[in-house]
């Protein structure tokens, strides 16, 4: 019987391997959800419970060559990764681009805005002609798109179009709804902000 279960044991750990789990030795955020004032704003609490556990930002093993204080984006897995370096990253769980909207690519961050200004692109107003109220900019708010905070990414064409950014929309993180930018919790995207660095580097996958 002892030898039975240590073959259980063992056969569950080798499919845990094989499956690539990057959530052993994880340490989870789910606390982190809470309501936040933050800079005169009052972020609202997330109700954390319903979204999946995996997309709860969390610190976890993953093995990269790039240095620290770089940005993964798996579009496909929904996930994004700050690297701490020593083979751990901070993940957290994002939106990405609906389908036509996907990209791929590096850039780095040029600039970064707390409760930033949101400004729809010429083609966005063109397909919804309902946001030609905010062709000159929607101011931040709890209802921006943006969110809480923006990091602008730029590649050497100049600004990408693309950022990652706040949303107070939490049921969308998981799924691809957005016209291309990468999307956080409002929570998670404040503590990524004070990670990332001007000039990091962004790679989406």
């Amino acid at each position: 019987m002892r030898m039975k279960s240590f073959a259980i044991i063992a056969a569950l750990a080798l499919s845990t391997a094989i499956a690539g789990c990057s959530t052993i030795g994880s340490q989870i955020f789910s606390n982190d959800y809470g309501a936040v004032t933050d800079a005169g704003y009052h972020l609202p609490r997330i109700p954390i419970e319903k979204v999946p556990m995996k997309y709860h930002r969390q610190e976890v093993n993953y093995d990269s060559p790039e240095k620290p204080g770089t940005i993964i984006v798996d579009t496909q897995n929904k996930f994004l990764y700050f690297i701490e370096g020593d083979g751990r990253a901070i993940r957290y769980g994002i939106g990405v681009g609906r389908e036509g909207f996907e990209w791929h690519g590096t850039a780095h961050i040029a600039l970064k805005r707390e409760w930033p200004t949101w400004t729809p692109p010429r083609q966005m107003i063109q397909r919804q002609p309902e946001l030609e109220k905010f062709a000159g900019g929607m101011e931040p708010g709890l209802k921006n798109p943006l969110g809480a905070r923006a990091m602008y990414l730029f590649n050497k064409g100049g600004d990408s179009g693309y950022r990652l950014h706040g949303s107070p929309e939490w049921n969308s993180i998981g799924k691809a709804m957005s016209s291309g930018c990468i999307r956080l919790m409002n929570q998670d995207i404040i503590d990524l902000y004070d990670r990332a660095s001007v000039g990091a580097k962004v790679i989406v996958l």
